[in-house]
């Protein structure tokens, strides 16, 4: 596309998290760093929530006061770049920005959180996972959603990428509406991909046990995100050597007993 809206996220000494209308989007490292991915999927026509999170918390772990042995600090911006230039922030334009920061020796309690909205000033359709219906209990929905991600684990552990391609046949369908490219071709991108790890054996995918599943409600309960204790992407590979690893984040729809990759 010509003009590609952008999340920048960057944190200094500290994990940070950023969300788009309650979906969480992106997050940085527990050192810190910067991460850039386009975000089409995620927003709306209209009114549109921006939340960044500084050291954010694993799911399941309440609020609690922390030292900081070092200065933090934490920014989200929402970038549109001008037609034909890359994402710079010299050369694009700051739809919505958002900073946290905490001095070194100041006490603050885990997460800081900042929220703003944002109108943009372009279209987006209306996303399916708009009409889904809040999950009530996520609790009584674990094991279903267990099973569900250990089946994708254990075919991508195989090199098969198709159980996952019909799971996120609706995530499919809504990238290529977002980013205006032909399903078919988001999914042979997909698909090949995982052949070429399982080929060259960085494939080695992490085959958690129901138990190690955590799930966080986003998306206004509409949305499961599929986590490990830790709050990392439970779909995910051991670490290389080099200490690298791929993952895929997991934001689960249940409807009438299915689970469905919506993002």
């Amino acid at each position: 596309m010509e003009r590609l809206l952008l999340l920048r996220l960057r944190s200094v000494g500290c994990a940070a998290e950023a969300r788009i209308n309650d979906i969480p989007v992106v997050r940085t490292p527990a050192s810190g760093g910067q991460v850039n991915v386009p975000v089409h999927e995620y927003l709306l026509s209209g009114t549109n929530q921006l939340t960044l999170l500084l050291d954010p918390r694993a799911p399941g772990l309440p609020a609690a006061p922390r030292l900081a042995a070092q200065g933090l600090a934490a920014q989200a911006r929402l970038l549109l770049p001008r037609i034909g230039q890359p994402g710079s922030e010299l050369s694009a334009r700051t739809l919505a920005e958002l900073e946290l920061g905490v001095l070194e020796g100041e006490i603050y309690t885990a997460p800081l959180a900042a929220q703003r909205s944002t109108e943009l000033p372009i279209s987006f359709p209306r996303w399916r996972w708009l009409d889904l219906p809040p999950v009530a209990d996520a609790a009584a929905v674990q094991p279903l959603v267990a099973a569900f991600v250990q089946g994708l684990a254990v075919s991508l552990a195989k090199g098969d990428p198709e159980p996952f391609v019909q799971a996120a046949r609706l995530r499919f369908e809504e990238l290529a509406v977002a980013y205006q490219k032909p399903v078919a071709k988001l999914a042979a991108r997909w698909r090949a991909r995982i052949q070429m790890l399982y080929a060259t054996k960085a494939l080695r995918m992490v085959l958690p046990a129901p138990t190690e599943l955590q799930l966080r409600p986003c998306a206004g309960g509409r949305l499961l995100e599929c986590v490990d204790a830790a709050g990392q992407p439970i779909l995910r590979t051991e670490a290389a050597p080099d200490g690298s690893s791929h993952a895929w984040p997991l934001r689960v729809g249940v409807v009438e007993g299915h689970c469905h990759v919506m993002r």
